[in-house]
């Protein structure tokens, strides 16, 4: 590890402790002698959404985030609410242990907590992922909500 004051290459572990997201370690350079902090944290495996049309293209969280985000656009949710919902989906796909997720599967899972969270914006995030093309249509999911 490189030393962020000298530039030396050589540092030593003083503590080493596990945080949230990885792990904190408190470093001491060999040269200088200041100390200084990195986090560690595994870097998740590269998964694939597999779309209808069968293209394939990378998980993004962002993406999923941004849908979210518009789904619940003016509603009384804390931006804090949206974001944790993002990464409980984004848990449960890691947790499914596959390379490769259909978008249904996401789309499901988004629908079935949004149901659960908010129910006009699981109604916006339905308008666009069940892609209704009629009054009836959403008629027909409003009844389901009821």
């Amino acid at each position: 590890m490189k030393c962020p004051y000298c530039e030396h290459q050589d540092s030593r572990v003083i503590d080493s402790r596990e945080s949230s997201d990885g792990i904190r370690r408190r470093r001491q350079c060999t040269r200088c002698s200041q100390r200084f902090t990195t986090y560690e944290r595994l870097q998740p495996l590269v998964m694939f959404v597999v779309k209808k049309d069968q293209r394939r293209e990378e998980f993004s969280k962002d993406k999923l985030l941004g849908g979210l985000r518009k789904a619940c656009e003016k509603r009384p949710l804390p931006a804090a609410t949206v974001e944790e919902l993002a990464d409980e989906i984004e848990s449960d796909l890691i947790a499914l242990g596959r390379a490769e997720v259909s978008s249904t599967v996401i789309g499901d899972m988004v629908m079935e907590k949004l149901r659960k969270l908010d129910k006009i914006a699981y109604i916006r995030f339905a308008s666009v992922y069940r892609d209704f093309t009629d009054i009836d249509a959403l008629k027909s999911e409003l009844e389901t909500l009821k």
